[in-house]
């Protein structure tokens, strides 16, 4: 893409005169922006071990008066955030002394359910990231990357959860899948594959062979399965995809880790990048009035930027 080109995409997309806000900084590790109902911006805080005795938090931005709040501590080292249509709180938790689980939240009662702990008889391996497509079911990746629990599940993969409560694994060749989101039209499921190349901290001078680096692309069928279409973005070299969301259009944001957070066409085009402080970990829209926000976690802060578009 030439630079005159790229402007324009970039012009079309970014709100004249806006910069990266700084909405607050004091995390670990934040992760996992989403938006309830009510246009709360709630996040994660991945504390862990080797960072921090913290426990892991989730946290509560509200856009209207600025204010940050402790949600829920300790969280279960809650990685990834949705809401279904029913304003409830889906969540990822993860491994290094967290729930290894997806759990979801009635926010009027705060009372929490386990939706999914143990595929055929053994324990998830780190659920990362989640997503809910427009039938109510739900995606979440399961990788590992820290934590000394054991690694139980013979693939790092995609499962999906039904609204009857069946648990299916969809997804067994994205290498090692971290963020994930479904396109507009319900007919992809983009899948961030993360492959460090190690399932947890490896000894001092040790490094690992990093794998697959790439925003893949799947095609997803009415029933909830997912085929595997195409390497959508190679980063390979370059960098990594972590958390993915979606706008209207289509067009796919990614917290593209010390590549800041790049904006790329269905078809794999890049059309926006936007740097960040630190490397960015997850992106999503705002709601409502706010929906042309985009949330922004990099390092241990929350951030927004104005757009011209709008979150799915």
């Amino acid at each position: 893409m030439n630079l005159s080109l790229a402007a324009a995409f970039l012009l079309a997309i970014i709100a004249p005169g806006a910069t990266l806000e700084t909405l607050w900084e004091g995390g670990v590790f934040t992760e996992g922006p989403a938006a309830a109902p009510d246009g709360t911006i709630y996040f994660s805080d991945i504390t862990g071990s080797a960072r921090s005795r913290e426990a892991g938090h989730i946290w509560r931005y509200d856009p209207r008066d600025g204010t940050v709040r402790i949600y829920r501590s300790p969280s279960g080292m809650a990685n990834g955030i949705a809401f279904d249509e029913q304003g409830r709180m889906i969540v990822a938790e993860g491994a290094d002394f967290g729930g290894r689980r997806v759990t979801r939240t009635d926010m009027a009662s705060g009372r929490s359910e386990t939706l999914a702990a143990v595929h055929r008889g053994r324990r998830l391996n780190s659920p990362n990231d989640v997503t809910v497509d427009a039938r109510g079911r739900i995606y979440f990746s399961d990788p590992r990357y820290v934590g000394e629990e054991p690694v139980e599940q013979p693939v790092q993969g995609v499962y999906r959860i039904d609204p009857d409560g069946s648990l299916h694994l969809v997804i067994a060749d994205a290498g090692k899948p971290n963020g994930l989101a479904v396109s507009p039209d319900q007919k992809t499921l983009y899948v961030a594959a993360t492959d460090n190349g190690a399932t947890g901290a490896l000894p001092p001078g040790i490094s690992a062979a990093p794998g697959r680096m790439a925003i893949l692309a799947y095609d997803l069928a009415p029933d909830g399965t997912a085929k595997f279409r195409q390497v959508l973005v190679d980063l390979a070299g370059r960098g990594y995809a972590d958390g993915l969301t979606v706008d209207r259009a289509g067009n796919i944001y990614c917290g593209c880790g010390p590549l800041g957070v790049r904006v790329y066409s269905p078809g794999g085009s890049e059309l926006a990048h936007v740097p960040t402080p630190a490397p960015a970990t997850n992106v999503e829209f705002g709601r409502g009035d706010d929906r042309r926000s985009l949330y922004v976690t990099a390092g241990g802060g929350l951030y927004r930027l104005r757009l011209k578009s709008e979150g799915f």
